[in-house]
């Protein structure tokens, strides 16, 4: 019951409302027909006066004309209310205005006498004015913006409308967002067509009220002289100061109506209360100031004329035009403190996000607690290091790598650190804190230091850790030696150069895709469209890498791609295309003083990967079928030639047959990850060739 009855409050209090606004109607109606005294007179046009101030105020503060849509309705209302009072007051005016200057209120005498000052011919001139200015002036302006407005407003309807649609279609909102600015497009169509009509009201009234006042002029004039037997000069001067007072007090209020309904129609697409948009726009030109405050100088300092308004109003501003660009820096520098604060706000919400906790870093270097606290002094320069290090890996490799993200973890052994691929650790090491790894070649001899042999953690060779206060006694003695920074960016380097292909994103691919001139992303487009597929191009890019094979020139390997991708389907024999077309580069990186030196495999061998071969009836091979033992005996064969070769320094590749060569790789690759395989036919041509051996 007390829900019922609580429901019930809203209700009652809206028919009361509404009853109540209905009944006002009623008697602004009734004021037109019926005669009511002076007293409600007063109180009817103190009011008419509020409601007009009331409604100019809202006319400036409203953030765009839309928020007063109810402004033709208002506009309707109070012109009637000022008309029915004009049409009561000339009643009274007529009826007692013998009886002297305050026989239709004390508000109409009153203005009679503070306007015209005793002289009705002064308050005649004032009250013409008042209707050229409000009619000729405001009232005219206001009409013309007022259609002007709705015939445009109308015109771009179904372009608004057209844009939601689309917008609507795209995505970008959804369907209650649409329904919102449908409403809004119909609420602004249907108030600038109200305002159209509803300014005819203002012109309307202000013609209403010069003839209302001309009547009670010549017709106050006759009764008086007429019926109450008053002299003609005696006559005048009371009916044309009461019929001048109704005029002033009339066109007041309309005037202010007037002013309303021009800043309303006025203010257009502007959005903010109306003193934003006059001084935010006025004062948005400190020059346009100082040329105004000069300009006001020069005239106070003209003979003649005052010097002091002039230059006081320049001195207001110049001091504006000061004060206007410092107020807008110390807008800017709190704006910009305000994005920064938002954005590490949004930063650590991210970081203690259950989501942030799924993302993984490409590449991630995680230091322990010892070693962290050693490199603690070199950060910047580890950073710095890093950026020159993926420089060197752009430039060498033809795409930009992923950025290191360095953490501190404790949860690893303290000289530790580890090294992750998209969240996986792929190597780590135990650091020696604060000693010298010095590097031994092949049988060389240690130093004769204190320390220790030990492992270097990027290929696996010999090294001997000596501590730092050795480092002048090392040089001079000729070893060479790297402190754990240097150490920890060769393994670092040396991990990310073996998983190139894992570092290479499909959108890394579609990037250096776009940056290629536009006939090569057409070739590319045209490819990827009936031949390959993008993840197809990604997976030929990647075999190359995985060989260490520079993608620096990718127009060069998409037109190897557009020659063989027709003809074939599988992704290695297109790689093995775009190798023998890419000879002159691969063989040019892996040269040494312009001298390739190769070491080939020998006729038994050469026979045995000829023979594993199997083929279809097009000549296509099907499989690689090897005997396990042939394949360890082939391992332990070039394990010892290459290690021989190795030992000594040597830079070179292995040589083997086309069609054996990925296969050679394969196991070659096991035992020695980073030792090119190159086929006969990607030996270029020029190319001056150093023949060190043959694995037999």
């Amino acid at each position: 019951m007390a829900l019922t009855e609580t429901a019930a409050l809203p209700q009652i209090k809206s028919r009361g409302r509404d009853v109540a606004f209905a009944a006002g109607i009623i008697v602004i109606l009734a004021i037109l027909f019926l005669p009511i005294p002076a007293f409600l007179i007063d109180i009817g046009i103190a009011f008419s006066i509020a409601v007009s101030v009331l409604i100019l105020m809202v006319a400036l503060w409203i953030q765009r004309p839309l928020d007063f849509s109810s402004f033709p309705t208002v506009l309707l209302i109070v012109t009637m209310l000022r008309l029915s009072l004009n049409i009561a007051t000339t009643r009274v005016i007529l009826t007692h205005g013998s009886e002297g200057t305050n026989a239709a209120g004390y508000v109409i005498g009153g203005f009679s006498n503070l306007v015209m000052g005793g002289d009705f011919v002064i308050g005649l001139i004032v009250f013409l004015i008042l209707i050229v200015v409000n009619f000729i002036v405001i009232t005219k302006g206001s009409t013309r913006i007022a259609e002007v407005g709705a015939r445009f407003t109308l015109d771009a309807i179904p372009g608004k409308q057209m844009s939601i649609d689309a917008d609507l279609s795209a995505g970008l909102i959804d369907e209650k967002q649409a329904q919102l600015r449908r409403r809004e497009l119909e609420e602004e169509s249907s108030f600038f067509g109200s305002m159209d009509g509803a300014s005819k009201f203002v012109r309307g009234d202000a013609i209403a009220g010069l003839i209302i006042t001309a009547i009670n002029v010549v017709g106050g004039i006759a009764i008086g002289y007429a019926r109450h037997s008053m002299e003609m000069g005696e006559a005048a001067d009371v009916f044309v100061k009461l019929s001048v007072g109704d005029g002033l007090v009339t066109q007041i209020p309309a005037l202010i109506v007037s002013l309303a309904a021009g800043l309303l129609v006025s203010k257009g697409g502007t959005r903010g209360s109306t003193n934003q948009a006059v001084f935010g726009q006025l004062s948005a030109y400190p020059r346009a100031l100082w040329v105004a405050a000069s300009l006001l100088v020069v005239l106070g300092l003209m003979p003649g004329l005052p010097a002091f308004p002039f230059l006081v109003l320049a001195a207001a501003m110049a001091s504006i035009a000061y004060f206007i660009p410092q107020r807008a820096a110390q807008r800017a520098a709190a704006a910009e403190a305000v994005e920064r604060q938002k954005e590490v706000t949004k930063e650590e919400e991210e970081r203690h996000s259950v989501k942030n906790s799924l993302k993984t870093a490409e590449i991630e270097l995680l230091i322990g607690k010892q070693l962290s606290t050693k490199l603690l002094p070199s950060h910047q320069e580890l950073a710095f290091r890093m950026g020159k290090m993926r420089k060197k890996f752009a430039s060498q490799y033809g795409f930009v790598v992923p950025e290191v993200k360095v953490t501190d973890d404790f949860s690893i052994p303290p000289k530790s650190y580890q090294i992750k691929i998209h969240g996986t650790v792929v190597a780590e090491y135990q650091m020696r804190v604060g000693e010298l790894m010095v590097l031994l070649g092949g049988n060389a001899e240690p130093p004769e230091f204190p320390g220790e042999e030990i492992k270097e953690p990027a290929f696996g060779m010999r090294a001997f850790s000596v501590p730092e206060l050795f480092a002048e006694d090392l040089k001079r003695d000729g070893f060479a030696f790297a402190d754990n920074m240097s150490v920890l960016l060769t393994h670092l380097s040396e991990v990310i150069r073996n998983n190139l292909p894992q570092l290479l994103s499909y959108k890394d691919m579609k990037a250096l895709i776009d940056r290629q001139d536009p006939e090569y992303k057409k070739l590319a487009d045209d490819i990827c469209t009936s031949n390959l597929s993008y993840p197809g191009l990604q997976a030929v890019l990647k075999l190359l890498l995985a060989e260490r094979v520079s993608i620096r020139n990718l127009h060069l390997i998409i037109e190897a791609i557009a020659e063989i991708a027709p003809h074939v389907r599988r992704t290695e024999q297109i790689v093995e295309h775009v190798r023998i077309r890419m000879a002159q580069q691969i063989c040019g990186d892996l040269t040494e003083g312009g001298v390739l030196k190769v070491l080939r495999l020998g006729n038994r061998w050469d026979l045995v990967f000829h023979q594993s071969l199997k083929r279809d009836a097009k000549g296509e091979i099907r499989e690689f079928d090897i005997d396990p033992r042939l394949l360890e005996e082939f391992g332990q064969d070039s394990a010892k030639a290459i290690r021989q070769h190795h030992e000594n320094g040597e830079r070179f590749v292995i040589v083997t047959a086309p069609d054996a060569r990925p296969y050679v790789r394969m196991i070659i690759e096991r035992l020695f990850p980073t030792l090119p395989v190159l086929s006969h036919v990607e030996i270029a041509k020029g190319v001056e060739i150093r023949v060190l051996g043959a694995v037999a």
